[in-house]
């Protein structure tokens, strides 16, 4: 079920909930959407619904890198020309309707410990626009100049094997500022592709481990974006998700292994159509987002207008929205720095543990994920406290894809997780 509703009605909707008497420190909540654009659809989850109740010796090498790095200033120009020589991204704050997809990445680019977010939709309903999209909202980071894994200079936890040597040796380290990376999986990539291959022939004859990084060292401390995941192989699928958990990569070869860093946000589209990723899959994600066609006309014919604007003149169409897409930026990183003084009441992680155990949600990854969700919405609206309004909003998104499948039910599975939530906070 599709969540196609103007984005700006969401603070004014969870306002008027059952809940609206909990006090806040600052409701509002800015999700921009193209002007002239509104809906009266009560939302929750985005779901339209009524309001009812051994060490190795050898050393480490990179062999794709330059084993020189580059000044820090000539790394922030070569970035800066390669940005401008890149094709146009449509803006985020110019995308009408799905709310829900919008959401779900949103509060992952806020708290990535959510565990990314599954998307499934209609074909041309805008998913991987929308992923795409949030590039221009992502927060800029500090990383090493050169350095293949977008190593943090001051983390150790993210730092690739060439950042750790040096630091050991007591090396200075050129650092930048950056924005986290977007990282596009091809659906025919390789494992070597995609987990970086080892150089067994240098290895045996120089005794150095040569090392080409894959895609996740380029993902580390950034997005992978997965399109069709449902058509991806399950044995790739599997190596994404056990990267994605455990924040690692390790290549084995010839009893010859390498392990880097490879901590990114998860996020996969795909047809429902084309079949659906196995239960076990499934569930690694931390959110689950559907959308479908716009079914109302008005709206069609705005999406249509929209897009033709932007094909004739890029330039012109981001300059119009500049200053949403500043404003939310600003919130974003705003909301990503306050997220650690969010908290949340006692009672209310015991109604989230609640619903999950009478919709029999397998494991507690369900409870895990609706309070980190909870957290990151209520930091998005500038608050520090998660109200019952918050868990409402991310409920169905973090449970309806844990939920066990019947053959027989015909309620869409958000509205079975709508309707328990409000049995058990009611």
């Amino acid at each position: 079920m599709a969540g196609i509703v103007g984005t700006s009605s969401i603070a004014a909707l969870l306002a008027s909930t059952p809940f609206a008497s909990h006090s806040s420190k600052n409701s509002s909540f800015y999700l921009p959407v193209a002007p002239g654009v509104s809906s009266g659809r009560k939302f929750y989850g985005g779901i339209g619904v009524p309001l009812k109740k051994g060490r190795s010796q050898f050393s480490v090498s990179i062999s794709n890198v330059a084993t020189e790095i580059s000044p820090a200033q000539e790394q922030v120009q070569k970035l800066a020309a390669s940005k401008e020589s890149q094709r146009p991204v449509y803006p985020f704050a110019a995308i009408v309707g799905q709310d829900e997809m919008k959401l779900c990445l949103l509060l992952n680019v806020i708290d990535p410990k959510i565990g990314g977010v599954m998307i499934m939709g209609d074909r041309g309903t805008g998913k991987s626009t929308t992923v795409r999209s949030l590039v221009d909202l992502l927060p800029e980071i500090k990383v090493v100049s050169g350095d293949p894994f977008n190593s943090d200079p001051e983390d150790a936890e993210v730092q690739g094997p060439e950042v750790r040597d040096k630091l050991m040796k007591g090396d200075e380290l050129a650092v930048v500022f950056t924005k986290i990376n977007m990282v596009d999986l091809p659906l025919g990539a390789t494992e070597d592709r995609v987990c970086g291959t080892i150089d067994i022939e240098k290895a045996l004859t120089e005794g150095v481990k040569a090392f080409e990084p894959g895609l996740l060292a380029k993902a580390n401390r950034g997005i992978l974006y997965v399109d069709e995941v449902n058509l991806l192989d399950d044995h790739l699928v599997d190596v994404l998700l056990d990267s994605a958990a455990s924040g690692w990569n390790t290549v084995e070869r010839e009893g010859i292994s390498i392990s880097h860093p490879a901590r990114f946000i998860l996020i996969g589209s795909g047809n429902p159509e084309e079949g659906e990723l196995r239960p076990q899959l499934l569930d690694r994600f931390g959110m689950h987002a559907q959308v479908g066609t716009v079914k109302d006309a008005e709206l069609r014919v705005k999406i249509v207008e929209e897009r033709a604007r932007f094909d004739r003149n890029p330039k012109e169409f981001r300059e119009s929205y500049k200053a949403e897409q500043d404003k939310l930026q600003q919130q974003i990183a705003s909301a990503r720095s306050g997220l650690s003084s969010v908290t949340i009441d006692h009672e209310l992680r015991v109604k989230i543990s609640k619903v999950c155990a009478e919709l029999n949600v397998d494991g507690l990854r369900g409870d895990i994920v609706t309070n980190r969700a909870a957290r990151a919405l209520a930091a998005l609206k500038g608050r520090d406290k998660v109200t019952a309004e918050d868990i409402a909003t991310v409920i169905p998104n973090c449970l309806r894809h844990r939920l066990r499948k019947d053959p027989l039910e015909s309620i869409d599975s958000g509205l079975l997780v709508i309707e328990k939530f409000y049995e058990v906070f009611s």
